[in-house]
């Protein structure tokens, strides 16, 4: 087990976050990325899944989703989110607050581009995320359909249909990005005897953009 000390914090913890998360890397863990997002709806009713983190900086923590899943009405209408990154093997926690605002088109579209075809595919195919479905036959029904408008250049199948590029899947109106802007970060270490050391920076002052608190919790 590790330790968190005041005297060895940086200023900024987005410096402390991008070092535990190359140590989450490093060690092997599968998907160190993935992250719990916690929305509510506009009535308060409070849900929970997770996702992955596409990148982070020191505008927030971005991830892509369906726009009219579950989470995505859930911003649309209570646009403040809650992340937990559980990275259990190296005893650590870390968790983000703070507002939620969707990312450019521009954004969005660029890493788009840059997924698996399968993904791109996959994405039409699940239209309908959050909502019900008679079986899975209509995923796959949804997913051969699309497969045959923007075939993948790859399998050397049919061409495209007239006025479509092949592997050119376009973004979905209805998939987008998020970025969840942090107004707290708390980094959890374990310690024995259940005694943990709990930092969280909070914003020095509302829109603040650098200046932070560090303060230690009681665990």
């Amino acid at each position: 087990m590790g330790e968190l000390s005041e005297s060895a914090l940086p200023s900024d913890p987005l410096a402390l976050f991008a070092a535990w998360f190359a140590e989450a890397h490093a060690s092997g863990l599968a998907e160190p990325n993935a992250m719990i997002l916690a929305t509510a709806s506009g009535d308060g009713v409070p849900s929970a899944r997770t996702v992955l983190l596409k990148g982070y900086g020191p505008q927030g923590f971005r991830f892509f989703t369906n726009l009219t899943s579950r989470k995505g009405r859930d911003i649309a209408e209570n646009p403040r989110a809650a992340l937990v990154f559980p990275w259990h093997d190296l005893y650590r926690q870390v968790r983000v607050a703070g507002p939620v605002s969707e990312l450019p088109r521009e954004e969005t579209a660029a890493y788009f581009r840059t997924r698996p075809y399968g993904s791109r595919i996959g994405a039409w195919a699940s239209e309908n995320q959050s909502g019900v479905i008679p079986g899975r036959e209509v995923l796959e029904r949804r997913y051969a359909e699309a497969a045959e408008r923007w075939p993948d250049p790859a399998s050397g199948e049919a061409e495209a249909p007239e006025g479509d590029a092949a592997g050119a899947v376009p973004l979905p109106d209805f998939w987008g990005g998020y970025r969840v802007e942090p107004e707290s970060i708390e980094f959890w270490q374990g310690r024995r005897d259940r005694l943990h050391d709990r930092i969280r920076y909070r914003r020095a002052a509302p829109g603040d953009p650098e200046g932070w608190v560090a303060e230690r919790l009681s665990p």
